[in-house]
């Protein structure tokens, strides 16, 4: 079994099902114990910045806010470098706590073996 699990979500309210999934399995996995770091990439990019996890809506899932807290409590959360840079978020924007790292540092967290990557 993975010690390390790595997501990366690529998706927002432009496909809010899978965006809704990519954060509640990193949730429960951070709630269970297995060290998570949550990639957010393209328009997931935008739930880095204050106040805008709670305009996500998806009809039965757990509110985006309340996940994210979970992820935060348990885990790492990254913001793209360049997805940042597309959408001028920087640092100072961004919830505390979340990260922007690159390409690099993305697939260092990946490589080792004992790592299992999801990309949604």
């Amino acid at each position: 079994m993975a010690k390390k699990l790595v997501i990366k979500v690529t998706a927002g309210a432009d496909a809010p099902e899978r965006c809704s999934q990519a954060f509640t399995v990193a949730a429960v996995a951070a709630a269970s114990g297995v060290e998570v770091s949550l990639w957010l990439t393209g328009e997931s990019a935008w739930f880095a910045l204050p106040g805008r996890a709670a305009e996500f809506e998806l009809p039965h899932a757990a509110p985006l806010p309340d996940l994210i807290e979970t992820i935060r409590a348990n885990g790492l959360i990254t913001l793209c470098t360049q997805c940042a840079a597309r959408r001028d978020i920087t640092e100072k924007d961004t919830v505390e706590g979340v990260r922007i790292a690159g390409a690099q540092v993305f697939v260092s967290e990946i490589m080792p073996e004992d790592v299992q990557a999801l990309v949604y």
